[in-house]
């Protein structure tokens, strides 16, 4: 029968009903001769090998369906729609077919005219040069580079390769079309330089391409692309790719990588391992382990999924397997040491926020001048190894130097162990008083001048210290203080009123624009943390330098202030040029007027007067601040700094230890900002200006005006001599040694009609005292119940802690943020919330009676809890005995936390302590309405030293003010000490 019998429908039926087999898509008749074309796509061999075929699942992939056409040969209806359109719809069209035969045209074309370079030279090590461009710095180079075959790496590792970066890899010809088209988009609209490269135009632009993200090289590489997968085959592109990816730690290649990350070659890596080693692909920086194990470890998981989707992995694999064992350094990759490597390190990170990629870095063969000067910086390293020879090796120390006219970094001292060690040039630490220019800068914007005249004495109560007082540095007196006075005599009580009157934010906000960064990754700089006074706000306290700031960053500061308020970005690199493409990179000065010029002569004067008075430097104009974070209630210190500059260099020195804890030389001596950092910074400046004038430093404007001070703060007779420097009572003076004499007994019949005659003027109190290394014990009055106040937390903490061991488990994150901030702020709110953990009044007296304390009885408002003077010292007992129901980590948390109470607050029972002694208390004050306002004032806690071990607890009752009772209790306790001499 003809098929022009039948009807359209009844052909449509017949064709599709009968057996067929499907090639590539197309239907064919059993026994029908197909075309050669077919023929030989019928033949063609899987392009997916294998190995990456689990069953039939293939990562990515769609399956490919044949096309049946519903459309009559020779009928002119299917072109009927087409006729009924406007006359310009079909121009229209026409015109988008025509533009686009010609897009597909020229692309054809110039995929034909871009030849496919030779094999990729072998990968050159960059030059670091100085500034002067031709003395070489550093070399950054490849040290570690095996090729291996496709069949040495084993199928897993490959599998997490293609999860990882390239799930159709064995689909496509080297281009995604949907990816290029998504990145030509976003470079042409927001210039993004988005990315999305297949694995094959990833191998293109390592080996034969820069890694500058534009529209034209993407199009050379996607070109390259297709032209490779046709000169090789997919497993030699896969080959060919390994070899030539940069891992991170100088591991260029996988089986560099896997000696580096796991000490082993890649034939016996697991898939997981491969996985880990896959992650560094997408940022061999962040992805290595040891430098960001969170986003490792999420990315890692992410390729786990993906393997197990495609079927190569179980299901759930990702969430039960653990994450492999990582070296925590490179296992082989060689590194630059000494104070050079931290350099390398920080010019690699600048250049590639720059958008150069490490690879390229490393392989690239790149000329990189640095802002680095050979004079500067040998005086740099010189000056510190001359300083830290023969000390403790615990000593660490930080240099840097800036160029305040470009901001070009010209000596960088993090530390001299090399590339990839910690950076102490880039660790926040407490700048202590060398803050205090900047409060002194703030003020002036506000047309208070350096001269006007503040209340220098000591000590002195600030509204947001919560009512405790602030000492001077050895409690130095100035009642009538000129501002330039108190900067170089370092006085803390006149800058902290000031930064008081200007607002502690004014100050904050200088130091942001100066050159403090906004944050410290996730945490706000310059605010008080959890567990402080003001979670999240600045205080007062900005004036004595107790927010972390990074020694770096404090030289951008103080480069700014001697850059005449004019802010130049620290950088390291001034140009980077490549043998065959030229400048890659050039650094643009951008400098920013911050600070009024007038205001930064005036802090360069100030500051000059410090130099005069800790001592000049050699042929050289300098201005300078010394600064000392004080480790507890000791004499020692944790951090001490110098930070100044001389015309046209700005230098800022630390010294202190990895973790904190005292600084001493070795003939143990506290180290201070005034002894080893100012000696770094005076042989520095010497042999940096070495050859060369240091020019002079502008002038004072005198910004502001004079009569701006704070002198109606002033209380009693004080000396009004302006500018006087007087030496206030020093710790322990209150304590008169002469009265202890004769047996024990003697001496505690004497002390006890000495409290008796002092209550007897309307004093309440108690008494209670434990020596441990005598065994000596007195009390007066010590089973008289008195409110506790604050005091009670100790025993909150105590008995947190107690329950936590009943738990087998230490304290929880929350936990630990709450009982820093109960103790050390004395907060309220943290302290409601322990005792609600620990089960309120019961729980509180059962843990107690556990610790022996049977005289304090819980109340439901914690405050109002009463105890006894011997309670107290039984706690303090409870903490330093041996044995107890607390172990030792508990115990050593609370005298911990004890002792940074004591570092804030020297006074109550410290007035009884002497220098090089360690005092750990608690103090509490409240005032009772319903007693007209009468203050409850309490101190208790351990003194400590090479020849005493003393718990003391003064409870006192009935003050008239708050400063009436701190007076009260420090006299008890200087009272017990001068006459029972322990």
């Amino acid at each position: 029968m003809h098929r022009s019998t039948l009807p359209a429908a009844s052909i449509y039926r017949t064709r599709v009903s009968m057996p067929c087999r499907v090639v590539e898509g197309r239907s064919a008749m059993p026994g029908t001769p197909t075309s050669r074309s077919a023929q030989h796509r019928r033949e063609e061999p899987e392009r997916w090998p294998q190995w990456i075929r689990p069953g039939t699942a293939r990562l990515g992939v769609v399956a490919s369906r044949p096309v049946f056409s519903a459309l009559r040969r020779g009928s002119h209806r299917p072109v009927a729609w087409f006729r009924r359109w406007p006359r310009w719809c079909r121009r229209m069209l026409a015109a988008v077919i025509v533009v686009q035969l010609a897009l597909a045209v020229a692309a054809c074309g110039y995929v034909v005219s871009v030849d496919v370079p030779p094999d990729p030279v072998p990968p050159q090590a960059s030059v670091l040069y100085y500034r002067d461009g031709h003395t070489v710095l550093a070399r950054i180079g490849l040290t570690d580079r095996t090729d291996v075959t496709l069949d040495k790496v084993p199928v897993g590792v490959r599998q997490a390769f293609i999860a990882a970066e390239d799930r159709g890899f064995y689909e496509h010809y080297g281009v995604s079309v949907r990816g290029l088209s998504r990145a030509l988009w976003s470079n042409v609209v927001s210039d993004s330089g988005q990315g999305a490269s297949t694995i094959t135009q990833q191998y293109v632009r390592n080996a034969y391409l820069t890694q500058e993200r534009t529209v034209s090289r993407k199009a050379k590489e996607a070109a390259l692309a297709l032209k490779v997968e046709h000169r090789f085959t997919k497993d030699e592109i896969l080959e060919r790719y390994l070899n030539t990816i940069y891992f991170g730690r100088g591991a260029y290649g996988i089986e560099a990588a896997a000696h580096a990350f796991f000490g082993t070659s890649v034939a016996q890596l697991t898939a997981f391992q491969g996985a880990v080693l896959a992650a560094m692909v997408k940022d061999p920086t962040r992805g290595d382990p040891a430098v960001d194990p969170t986003w490792t470890l999420d990315r890692w998981k992410w390729i786990l999924r993906a393997m197990s989707e495609a079927g190569w992995l179980p299901d759930g694999a990702a969430d039960q397997t653990p994450y492999p064992a990582v070296a925590k350094e490179s296992v082989t990759a060689a590194t630059i040491g000494g104070p050079i490597g931290l350099i390398t390190d920080r010019v690699e990170e600048e250049l590639v926020a720059a958008g150069i990629t490490r690879q390229q870095i490393r392989t690239g063969g790149l000329s990189i001048t640095t802002t680095l000067d050979a004079t500067a910086q040998q005086a740099a390293t010189g000056s510190i190894a001359k300083a830290l020879n023969g000390q403790p090796e615990v000593l660490r120390t930080a240099l840097v130097a800036i160029d305040p006219r470009d901001g070009g970094v010209r000596a960088y001292y993090g530390g001299d162990r090399g590339r990839g060690f910690y950076d102490d040039a880039l660790a926040a630490r407490p700048p202590a008083s060398t803050f205090k220019p900047l409060v002194l800068a703030a003020a002036e914007e506000r047309g208070i001048a350096y001269q006007s005249y503040y209340n220098g004495t000591s000590p002195r109560v600030f509204s947001d210290r919560g009512g405790v007082p602030l000492y001077n540095q050895d409690n130095l007196q100035c009642p009538v203080c000129p501002l330039d006075t108190a900067m170089v005599h370092s006085l803390n009580t006149p800058f902290y009123a000031l930064a008081e009157k200007i607002g502690p934010n004014r100050v904050r906000d200088l130091a942001l624009r100066l050159g403090v960064p906004e944050r410290y990754g996730d945490q706000v700089t310059m605010v008080d943390l959890k567990g402080e006074l003001s979670p999240g706000r600045t205080r007062a306290d900005i004036a004595l330098g107790r927010y972390a700031v990074a020694p770096a960053d404090l030289a951008s500061v103080y480069a700014t202030l001697a850059g005449g308020g004019t802010r130049t970005n620290r950088h390291f690199v001034v140009s980077v040029t490549a043998a065959e493409s030229g400048v890659l990179h050039r650094y643009q000065v951008k400098p920013v007027r911050v600070l009024d010029a007038g205001v930064a002569a005036d802090m360069g004067a100030v500051l000059s007067q410090v130099v005069d008075e800790e001592g000049r430097v050699p042929g050289v104009a300098a201005a300078a601040k010394t600064g000392s974070q004080q480790y507890g209630d000791t004499n020692d210190s944790s951090d001490a700094w110098t930070a100044g500059w001389a015309s046209g260099l700005a230098a800022v020195i630390w010294v202190g230890r990895d973790k904190p804890g005292p600084i001493r030389t070795k003939d143990g001596k506290a180290i201070n900002g005034d002894g080893m950092p100012y000696e770094i910074f005076q042989k520095f400046l010497t042999g940096a200006f070495a050859g060369r004038p240091a020019g002079d430093l502008p002038s004072a404007s005198h910004v502001g005006r004079q009569d701006m001070g704070d002198l109606e703060t002033l209380e009693g007779d004080v000396s009004m001599t302006p500018g006087q420097i007087i030496q206030g009572p020093q710790k322990g003076d209150q304590v008169d040694r002469s009265l202890a004499f004769g047996i024990w007994s003697e001496r505690v019949s004497r002390l006890t009609d000495v409290l008796q005659k002092y209550a007897s003027s309307g004093t309440d109190f108690s008494v209670s005292f434990v020596d441990r290394k005598t065994g000596h014990r007195y009390d007066y009055q010590g089973d008289r119940e008195f409110e506790t106040a604050s005091v009670v937390k100790v025993e909150l903490l105590a008995a947190l802690l107690l329950q936590a061991q009943d738990e087998g488990r230490g304290l929880t994150t929350a936990e630990q943020k709450s009982v820093r901030k109960m103790i050390v702020a004395s907060d309220n709110d943290a302290a409601v919330k322990v005792y609600a953990k620990i089960g309120g009044v019961d729980g509180l007296r059962q843990k107690l009676e556990r610790l022996g304390l049977h005289d304090t009885d819980p109340d439901p408002q914690f405050g109002l809890t009463t105890t006894t003077a011997k309670d107290q010292t039984r706690m303090v007992s409870a903490l330093t005995a041996a044995g107890g129901p607390l172990n030792e980590d508990s115990k050593a948390l609370i005298l911990q936390l004890m002792s940074s109470v004591n570092a804030d607050q020297t006074w109550g029972i410290s007035a009884a302590s002497f220098e090089g002694e360690q005092t750990a208390q608690k103090n509490g004050w409240v005032s009772r309405a319903a007693e007209d306002g009468r203050w409850i004032v309490n101190s208790t806690g351990r003194i400590s030293g090479e020849k005493t071990d003393v718990a003391l607890s003064v409870l006192s009752h009935g003050h008239k003010t708050q400063q009436e009772g701190i007076k009260v209790v420090e006299h008890i306790s200087a009272l017990t000490r001068s006459y029972l001499g322990w």
